[in-house]
């Protein structure tokens, strides 16, 4: 096995049922360990006890310190020491009433076994990986109650000795899936300088980028001597074997890209989209707020609460007709609707609130086309002029039949562009972060009006790469190495 990763046991003996391997430490061991090398372990902590102020409680919070990936990290134990519960979403929770049909089973109550994302309840598995990601930890016991409405009752870590016969095979079987790769192919590596996971959807209508984006991505990776892999939500516990993670699907709160973008935070991964920028960037109603703040120029804008609709008269009059409604959390000109009289306002209010108790409602500002600076690390990065969708008022025209088209994008040298228009979008971008944005823009009378920011914004082959072609794809790739050589430094 690689000397990269590290098993901690209480005991060595209570690795007696499984196969020998050099891999092994005591806890005890680990706490008086000592190293001047600059290698990123993978430590698994299999003590017995994570309990606060315990042996196995330190190494986690020690193997953190020292710059070591841990499963499970202090912040996991803590969560699982103070009994924090986790929600499944609708269709979680059709699956697993499901499978309780099916399986017949008579008690309120049940649990099953969780071993590094998997689990031996065929049907359950998306489950399984779900909890792993909240909860990542080598085995966890989860208890179901199937008259709640969560049915999720509680989360805990499952002490290795305490597997019975059967369960010390699936262990096994799932430590061995868990940690294969990481041990063919070591972290750090004399051919790699690191290893990024890129996250796709290849079933997404609307992909941040293009297949022949990622193609690229991956081209120019390999020149620069960076291993990259392209993952799915499936390989959600995969994360660990890599030290960077490169989000190009869309994002959302309540999300798996939300999830897994935590999940690489909390193990130390360089991360685009990190989570802080997720949740600052697909709310509308966040930015709006900022915005004002920060006195950065918008169209006029107002919020529109569920529990108080407001007439059409009095939008009218805080921010003129016709105005445009928006939902928090829209993206690709989805979830908004342009108004011009009361009736459209009332039947755009009833759709809209059921998916949003809050909504934004914007002056109408008509533009041949939107500005979009990209940002990275505080810099402009690319510049492009977005037009609207031929006979249409948005960038995109989405027709009730599901087909879509979009207007031209026009790709324009950082230098041509407006000042007004770079400056104020990486005034708005620095806001956010030090990630990678895509800040949406309108110029009106000479003054340019901040529309959104995007956490995760296009890169697409033959377009947003215009102009600086193979080089945006290095600097993306450059910052990743920059944010994991800052991490080691500090």
């Amino acid at each position: 096995m690689n000397n990269n990763v590290l098993i901690l046991l209480d005991s060595l003996r209570d690795w007696a049922p499984y196969y020998e391997t050099s891999s092994l430490h005591t806890v005890s061991d680990y706490l008086q360990y000592k190293s001047s090398e600059k290698s990123r372990k993978l430590v698994i902590n299999l003590s017995n006890d994570y309990s606060y102020n315990s042996e196995g409680y330190y190494c986690s919070l020690l193997a953190q310190t020292r710059g070591h990936q841990v499963i499970p990290g202090i912040d996991i134990i803590n969560k699982l020491e103070s009994g924090t519960g986790i929600r499944m979403d609708q269709n979680l929770q059709r699956i697993c009433h499901q499978w309780i049909q099916a399986h017949e089973i008579p008690e309120d109550t049940w649990s099953m076994v969780i071993y590094f994302g998997s689990c031996k309840e065929k049907g359950l598995e998306k489950i399984a990986r779900f909890i792993f990601e909240h909860y990542p930890c080598p085995i966890l016991k989860v208890t179901f109650n199937k008259r709640s409405r969560n049915q999720i009752e509680s989360v805990q870590a499952l002490p290795l000795r305490e597997l019975s016969d059967e369960q010390q095979t699936a262990f096994a079987e799932a430590l061995d899936r868990f940690s294969q790769r990481i041990w063919q192919q070591p972290r750090s590596t004399k051919t790699n300088r690191f290893s990024l996971a890129i996250l796709y959807d290849p079933e997404e209508k609307f992909p941040p980028s293009n297949k022949q984006a990622l193609k690229k991505f991956s081209e120019v990776a390999k020149k620069m001597r960076i291993h990259t892999e392209f993952i799915t939500e499936e390989d959600a516990n995969r994360l660990m074997e890599f030290d960077a993670l490169f989000i190009r699907t869309t994002t959302s709160l309540n999300h798996y890209t939300f999830h897994l973008s935590q999940l690489a935070a909390q193990h130390g991964l360089a991360v685009i989209d990190d989570p802080l920028s997720i949740i600052r960037c697909t709310n509308k109603v966040y930015l709006n707020e900022l915005f004002e703040k920060e006195k950065i120029p918008v169209p006029p804008s107002m919020l529109m609460f569920k529990s108080r609709r407001p007439s059409f008269e009095e939008i009218a009059e805080n921010i003129g007709t016709p105005f445009i409604l928006k939902i928090p959390d829209g993206s690709f000109s989805i979830g908004m609707v342009k108004i011009e009289t009361a009736e459209a306002l009332d039947d755009a209010l009833d759709k809209l609130f059921e998916k949003s108790a809050i909504l934004l409602a914007q002056a109408f500002t008509p533009t041949e086309f939107d500005w979009r600076v990209g940002v990275l690390n505080g810099e402009p990065l690319y510049a492009c002029k977005y037009y609207m969708a031929k006979g249409h008022w948005q960038i995109y025209h989405h027709f009730q039949s599901g087909r879509s088209y979009s207007g031209i994008v026009e790709t324009i040298p950082i230098y041509q562009v407006p000042r007004t228009v770079i400056e104020t979008g990486v005034k708005a971008a620095s806001l956010i972060g030090k990630g990678l944005y895509g800040v949406d823009l309108k110029m009106v009378k000479d003054k340019a009006m901040v529309i959104e920011i995007n956490d995760n914004p296009s890169i697409d082959h033959g377009c947003e790469d215009i102009v600086l072609g193979n080089e945006l794809y290095f600097r993306i790739l450059d910052y990743f190495e920059r944010s994991l050589n800052n991490k080691e430094r500090f």
